[in-house]
This record gives C-alpha cells, structure tokens and sequence, in this order.
C-alpha cells in the first residue's frame, strides 16, 4: 500500500469491510457492533489477506469517540450531571477500588507483581462510555434516569481515570519498575496538585466561562447564513475543545468533547448541531470497534484460554455483581442496579491506554496487554446479551419479590426522576418559548410562512431587537438605509408631505433606500410603544441573496408603495 493513500486505504476498506459485517451480523441476528468488531479482526495484522494501518485506524476511530461523546453531551445538560452525583461519583469510586483488587487477585495467580496487578486492575475497573452509549441508544435508554446514572457514573470513572495516568508514571518504582521513572514523595505531591488543579481549571471553564462563550459563537456563526461553515464551526467548537483540554489541562479527548457538548447545549441551536454532527458521529464510531478488532491477536484465545476466561469474567461478573451491589447499598432500585451493572460489564478505550501506558513503563508485562484486549473485544461481543440478560433478571426479580422490588430504593429513585423531569421540562420551555417567538413570528408576518424551519431560525438570528416610545422619530428624512424595519407591535405613522400612512403590527417600513441604494425619503415617528426587529443593511443584503421569493415579496412592496406616493402627489397638484 503506498503511503501517500494509507488513509483513503484504510477509510475506505474499513468502510466496506463494516458495512459487509455489520450487515451480515444483522442476518444472524446478532447486533451490528459484532460485525464492526469481526471486520477489525479480518484487517488486523493477525490475520492473512490486507492489513490496514492501525496507527491511522486508531486516530480515526479517536475522532468518532470525541464525536460521539460531544453527542451525548448536547443531549446532557451540566444540571443532570450534578443530579446523578450522590449515586455516580460514590458508585464509580468503590467501584474501581472494589474491581481493581479483583484484578490484582487475579494478576497475582498469574505470578505478576504488585505493579502489574495495579495497571491490569484498573484497566479491567473502567468501562468504555462508547459501548455504553450504543447499548443506551438501541434500547432508548439514553435519556432514562437509569441511562443517566450510567452515563454519570462513566463520566466519573473516566475522570479517576485521568489521575491514574498522571499517578502511573510517578509511582512507577515504587510499584516495582526498574526504570528510573519514580520520583520522590515531594515531586509527586506536586505533580498530583497540579492535575488536580488542571483539572478544577477545566471544569470552571466548562461551567461558566464555556456557556457565555459557546454559544454565542454558535449563533454568530449562524448568522451568517452558511450552513456549510455551521457544520464545519460545530466540529471545530468539538475537536477544538477535546484537543484543547487534552493538551492543556490533561484531561482526555473524549472527556473534553463531552463537556463541549453540555456547553453547547445551553444553545438553542443544540437541537441542529446534532443533527449535523450525527452523520459523522455513526461514521467514525464505527472506526472505533474496527480498531479495537484490529488490535486483538486470536491466538491469545488459544495461548492462555484460562488467563482469558478469568479476565473476562471480572469483567463481566465481578464488576457487574459489584456494581449492582453498590447501587442496591446506596438505596436505589433493582432495575437501575441491573442497568448500570450490564452497562461497566464490558471494557473499552481508557484500558487500552492504561495497558498501553503500563507496558511502556515496564509495569506490565506484554502478555497482559494481550490479555485486557482479549477481554475488551470478547466483552464488547457479549455486552448485548448481557443487557438482554439484565432485561431478563428484573422481570424475574420483579415476578418472584414483587412488594420488596417495588419498594427499595423507590424514595430515592422517585426523588431523582422529580429532579430529572424537571431539568427536563425547563430545557423543553425554553425550546417552547423559542419554537413559540418563531410562530409569532409567521403570524405576524405571513410573509415567512413560505420558509422551512432552519430558513426561519437563520432569518430570526439576523434579526436585531429595537423598541420606540410614542413621538419617538423611528427615521429621519435624508438618514442613511441603515435597515429594515418589522413591526412586531405598536403602530407607526411615514409622514410624507401630502399625507400620513399609518403602519400597525405586520408591517414593515424602511425597504425603499436599502433597495434603491439612496437616501430615507420619509420620516417615520412612532405613535403608540412600538417593537421591532431590524435588518441591518449587510443582514438585509444577505436577506435578499439568500431568500428571492421574500426579497421579491418586499421589492413588490416597495414598488407599490412608490407607485402610491407617485399617485398622490399627482393627485395634490
């Protein structure tokens, strides 16, 4: 393969090998994911045929989990992550400790060290928030509270995560490296101190400096008509702030992208960035499984099967039981136990970098990193019929204990929902009163009624408030076009030398100049409280490009009104 089409190469083929799988996966009855997973393996370097560049496959498939995550967080507002917190941050914490010695247990039957067991540990503790989502997403789960408490506990694991890395390398001869890579107890303070203080730094950004922010470039982007420069300003608001917090506060891509989503949700432009993002979303998360696929060596299945087996069954059985058991502990229901418990039985990308990480470091031995991939794409396989299983289980559960099922954790799941539906409902009125402002809109001038929706939200961005009080002189005689004026209330006379037109609500005055280019030929004075909303003279230009039904409707205006001016002082003289 030459090297100047490594990349088409390796889009292209993964394309075509995925959509194959996947769709073959589906025949069998068997989620489309497996199939992603089957086509990574078939172009990984351990098997015959084409082998794809893994470097390149690896830095795409990163580029659909940032995606990804900044979907999930224009669906995911900052009120809902702290909603979740007394379950999530407790929850995910014990869990990786509890999960983490399950993993040094068993590394230690392998004959590894305490290192080693530290870094295979917490790489079997830390679920991949991809594989969660998808799982979500088929079973309409996303916007559940259950889904909500799984997405908040990731979040939290993913968090720990990144002072895991910064812990590693300190640590490292303490845990048994002989590579010089330890430092003494006052250098690691420092270094812990700093993360953490990069860490706050990213969070108040992403809290109050990235909602002014944010959207406000979002919809000055938007104003500008160019619905190629949105999508293109949308994904560059999402890799610019996962690469950005990467680099600059140390916190991962996708926990970056994440919360660039949450920031943007604030906007009432949301609802169209992830529209336009989801297409790229479902494309390059596929990546994602095909590179997992492609890093996984078979023959490990048959080398160690029982190495594999006990890894996959912490993975699967030791952080499910522990994870349903915290839940069940901190008072909340068996089904939410049952969904965030099928939803960590699987691991995914923070593991591979902590293998990775563990490896480079001489913690963990290269035989270990093939054993977190075995568990990783076997997990990864069965995660849906773990889910179906959970499905199962609580409808026994619920068949067997109906009264103690109904009743544990019901207070506290009851509260949570509350306080859920009501972050929910306050995002749903503000998108009501927006949805609302634009119906007004089309009733009082029905001239915008031949717009499709996104036309209408461009034009209402363009759209510039202004208010007048009676007597006030709206336009002056010899002024400049400078805009156009709608009337949204209120009255106004144009007080020409032969007569006085009155304008209500409905009107629009102020089209003459900007189309002729000339100067204001009439002064308009307001006679009642008067509402407006102005086109400036670029915004009218832009109007009037990009929209020739209306600029027709309001050039027929202004040639009536000019005809009737014409009329009556011919009729005076």
């Amino acid at each position: 393969m030459h090297s100047e089409v490594a990349l088409i190469s390796t889009v292209a083929v993964s394309f075509v090998a995925a959509a194959i799988c996947g769709y073959l996966a589906d025949r069998l009855w068997l989620p489309p994911l497996v199939g992603y997973l089957f086509a990574g393996i078939m172009l990984g370097p351990f098997t015959p045929g084409f082998i794809a560049d893994s470097g390149l496959a690896a830095q795409l498939s990163e580029m659909g989990v940032i995606l990804l995550m900044f979907g999930v967080g224009l669906h995911f507002s900052a009120s809902e992550l702290l909603a979740v917190r007394n379950i999530a941050i407790p929850g995910a914490i014990v869990q990786i400790l509890l999960a983490g010695l399950l993993g040094i247990g068993l590394s230690s039957l392998f004959g590894w060290g305490i290192g080693a067991g530290v870094v295979f540990g917490l790489s079997l503790s830390v679920a991949s928030t991809v594989v969660l989502l998808k799982a979500l997403e088929e079973r309409n789960l996303v916007n559940s509270a259950n889904g909500r408490v799984a997405v908040g506990w990731l979040i939290v694991e993913d968090l720990a995560m990144v002072l895991a890395l910064v812990l590693l390398p300190a640590l490292a001869e303490v845990l048994g490296a002989q590579t010089g890579a330890g430092i003494g107890g006052t250098q690691l303070a420092l270094n812990l101190t700093i993360t953490l203080l990069k860490v706050a730094a990213f969070a108040v950004m992403a809290a109050y400096l990235g909602p002014k922010v944010v959207p406000w470039l979002l919809t000055l982007i938007a104003r500008t008509g160019s619905r190629e420069l949105f999508t293109l300003s949308v994904l560059a608001i999402a890799l610019g702030i996962a690469f950005g917090s990467a680099e600059v506060f140390g916190v991962s891509f996708a926990l970056g992208a994440f919360f660039a989503g949450v920031v943007m949700s604030e906007s009432n432009l949301s609802h169209r960035a992830a529209a336009d993002s989801l297409p790229l979303q479902n494309a390059f998360s596929v990546l994602f499984f095909i590179s997992v696929g492609m890093l996984f060596d078979p023959s490990i299945l048959v080398r160690e099967p029982l190495a594999v087996i006990g890894a996959l069954l912490v993975i699967i059985l030791g952080k499910s039981i522990i994870a349903f058991g915290i839940v069940l502990a901190l008072r909340y229901p068996v089904g939410m136990g049952l969904t965030v418990a099928a939803g960590l039985a699987q691991i995914g990308e923070f593991s591979f970098i902590l293998a990775g990480l563990g490896v480079s470091l001489k913690l963990l031995p290269k035989e270990g990193q093939d054993l977190i991939l075995a568990g990783a794409i076997l997990s990864i396989t069965l995660n849906p019929i773990i889910f179906a299983s959970a499905e199962k289980l609580k409808k026994t559960a619920l068949a067997k204990w109906p009264i103690w099922c109904d009743r544990h954790g019901k207070t506290k799941h009851e509260r949570l929902e509350r306080e859920l539906a009501t972050i929910r409902a306050a995002g749903e009125e503000r998108d009501r009163k927006h949805e609302h402002k634009l119906k007004q809109l089309i009733e009082t001038f029905p001239l915008f009624s031949q717009l499709d929706k996104t036309s209408r939200e461009e034009l209402f961005l363009l759209f510039r408030p202004k208010s007048a009080a009676p007597g006030e002189r709206v336009i002056r005689v010899g002024d400049r076009g400078d805009g156009m004026y709608f009337i949204v209330s209120g009255a106004v006379e144009v007080r020409l030398d032969n007569a006085d037109v009155p304008l209500d609500a409905g009107a629009f005055f102020g089209e003459m100049a900007l189309l002729s280019g000339g100067r204001r030929t009439a002064d308009v004075v307001a006679i009642d409280f008067c509402q407006f909303l102005v086109l400036d003279r670029r915004d009218f230009n832009i109007f009037a490009s990009r929209y020739p039904g209306l600029r027709a409707a309001v050039t027929a205006m202004a040639r009536e009104r000019a005809e009737m001016n014409t009329s009556r002082q011919q009729t005076d003289q």
